[in-house]
């Protein structure tokens, strides 16, 4: 590892993974367990949940996804967009991932095995929305997790904020367009009033609010101490929602999955392979580019994981709680982890190798006029 990176790393030490995070596999496992039994023994409270909707918008998971999303935004420094030129090499690389692969490398992987290779083994009435689940979950890039893969990966800061943020921005403009056009491509029907009412509700108004709320927590004395203040308290709240959001899914989803249990794992297969194929082809392409390996590591993250929030309150949005489009996004969440743990271990092991190749930009080439 250069010594430019390695101080890079030693900087950003602050953002290591969280008791919560590292384990949230197990929580999700624990939430199937406890959304399957409340499923049974309270049918009527999740039916009544199920029935609290404005323009097909749950009123509930709204609720506890802003819990969710809003913290995570208040992260985000919108001001970082001006650093993106001096990391145009990582930057060019993600975007070209995340915004011109991932959704359609994930819709080819959905069509192959859920509408082809497990057919017989899938309920046949869920095909479509499952596949729809899938193109949801690869659309959007993810936003709070990368900070603790950057760290673990001992990745530059700047650059990691930077992409961050100009993905945020994106987003508003390009989630829709794509989850239209992939779900149009697999002749599923795209309610538009719907989708485009759910990129305002989920990413354009959290993003203005956690905008102004971070711009006001900022003013005056001591502000990166009220903002880090606000974002502790924030906290439990915002894994809270996420827990109370996935007891609910599968709530509505026990039923299904005490039939084929099967199910979960044959989902998981494409998001695997999903996120193993674009993080090493951001990792390589970084390599061909010559990016430092202080930016390759966060490029090929930052390539490969998702939105989760965003894509499981979109397909409740879209296909409903009891949905396969639902399931799939949550199949997500319950192998981010250890998939995402398992991509930073070779990012790390392999940082050597990556450093050997004669041509290699220097972190002062890559990244002029950033002092550390």
């Amino acid at each position: 590892m250069s010594v430019q990176c390695e101080t890079t790393a030693k900087k950003s030490a602050g953002a290591a993974m969280g008791f919560f995070e590292r384990y949230l596999t197990l929580w999700v496992i624990l939430c199937i367990v406890a959304g399957i039994s409340l499923g049974h023994l309270m049918p009527p409270f999740f039916q009544s949940i199920g029935q609290l909707e404005i323009a097909q918008i749950n009123l509930p998971v709204a609720v506890l996804l802003w819990l969710m999303i809003v913290p995570m935004l208040l992260k985000i420094d919108l001001k970082a967009l001006k650093n993106v030129g001096e990391y145009w090499r990582g930057i060019s690389v993600t975007l070209f991932v995340n915004w011109g692969i991932k959704p359609f490398s994930m819709a080819l992987l959905g069509w192959f095995f859920i509408a082809y290779l497990f057919r017989d083994w899938l309920p046949e009435e869920q095909i479509d929305s499952y596949i729809a689940g899938l193109i949801i979950l690869a659309a959007a890039p993810c936003t709070a997790m990368v900070f603790v893969w950057s760290n673990l990966s001992r990745g530059e800061p700047h650059f990691t904020l930077s992409q961050v943020a100009l993905n945020d921005i994106i987003m508003v403009f390009v989630f829709a367009p794509i989850v239209a056009l992939l779900l149009g491509m697999s002749s599923i029907i795209v309610p538009w009033s719907t989708l485009l009412l759910s990129v305002v509700l989920y990413i354009v108004v959290p993003l203005i609010i956690a905008g102004l709320w971070r711009s006001v927590l900022l003013k005056g004395g001591n502000g990166q101490r009220k903002l880090e203040r606000t974002l502790k308290t924030l906290h439990p709240w915002s894994l809270s929602a996420l827990l109370a959001t996935l007891v609910l899914l599968f709530g509505f989803q026990g039923e299904q999955i005490l039939r084929q249990p099967l199910v979960i794992v044959l989902l998981a297969v494409p998001i695997l392979i999903q996120v193993l194929f674009n993080s090493g082809l951001a990792y390589l392409l970084n390599y061909a580019v010559k990016s430092p390996h202080c930016v390759a590591g966060p490029s090929a993250l930052i390539g490969a994981s998702n939105f989760f929030e965003l894509a499981v309150a979109t397909a409740i949005a879209l296909f409903g709680f009891e949905s396969g489009a639902a399931l799939a996004t949550v199949v997500g969440v319950l192998i981010e982890v250890p998939v995402m743990l398992f991509a930073v271990r070779v990012v790390n092991t392999t940082a050597s190798w990556y450093e050997q190749r004669d041509g290699i930009a220097s972190y002062e080439e890559c990244c002029p006029g950033q002092h550390h």
